[in-house]
């Protein structure tokens, strides 16, 4: 079946979105309000980098916003590389601030579309991708990313993905989109959920969990991990040989 993604916001569009939203990605204590779970997810990803990759000296942090997650990572591994990556040049300007009071190491920002940087192959120990790749659209965009992220992951290396998922059934899909439906209610009313699956509307496309960790097996991972599952979201890696 051929999808069409014309309805949904181009890069460029989402740039903008985010450009004068910075403060909404500063809680390093609760992550995301929209996000049920997102102080478990991030604490999850940041601990099983730790464990996979102890000897890890160099990270990526893709879709990196004001550096939340480079942050809770450097708490347990400080004084590490970091390599801070977004979109927007508002949210790269406060993960740099952030990041560099905390860490004696290197920090290097990133601006743009990490399918379209010319990232150094097998040079991050962690790559961390949080509430971003599901802007990607079609199945060839999924996989070239994912490929992206193989490539640029070193030997050893981890990657960790907190995100917005999909479900394969329909019927299973409707299920955990009321249960989102009331989370959202109980932060902030109805107004506050219209708001947000407005936004999920126009600007994601998320796919399956099990597609993910398929997807990532069939680009050359040696081994995929789920951490945690909660309707709409999920947090899961994929380990490097």
């Amino acid at each position: 079946m051929t999808k069409t993604y014309a309805n949904k916001m181009t890069v460029e569009e989402i740039r903008n979105r985010f450009e004068n939203d910075v403060e909404r990605f500063t809680k390093l204590e609760t992550g995301q309000t929209s996000i049920p779970d997102a102080a478990l997810m991030m604490s999850l990803i940041t601990r099983a980098a730790c464990v996979t990759t102890p000897g890890m000296k160099h990270t990526l942090d893709i879709g990196c916003g004001a550096g939340n997650n480079t942050l809770k990572l450097l708490q347990s591994k400080p004084n590490l590389n970091c390599d801070l990556l977004d979109l927007s040049a508002n949210m790269l300007t406060k993960a740099r601030e952030r990041v560099s009071a905390v860490t004696d190491g290197e920090v290097t920002t990133h601006r743009g579309d990490f399918r379209e940087l010319p990232l150094k192959e097998e040079s991050y120990d962690i790559i961390m991708a949080a509430a971003v790749l599901h802007h990607l659209r079609d199945e060839e965009d999924w996989e070239r990313a994912f490929s992206k992220l193989y490539e640029i992951t070193a030997p050893g290396g981890s990657v960790w993905i907190s995100d917005l998922i999909s479900h394969e059934s329909p019927h299973i899909q409707e299920i955990m989109e009321s249960h989102y439906s009331d989370y959202l209610i109980s932060v902030d009313g109805e107004g506050y959920r219209d708001k947000v699956l407005a936004a999920i509307e126009m600007e994601d496309t998320p796919r399956p969990l099990t597609f993910q960790l398929d997807l990532l097996k069939k680009v050359g991972f040696s081994e995929v991990v789920v951490l945690h599952k909660t309707n709409c979201f999920a947090a899961f890696g994929a380990i490097k040989e």
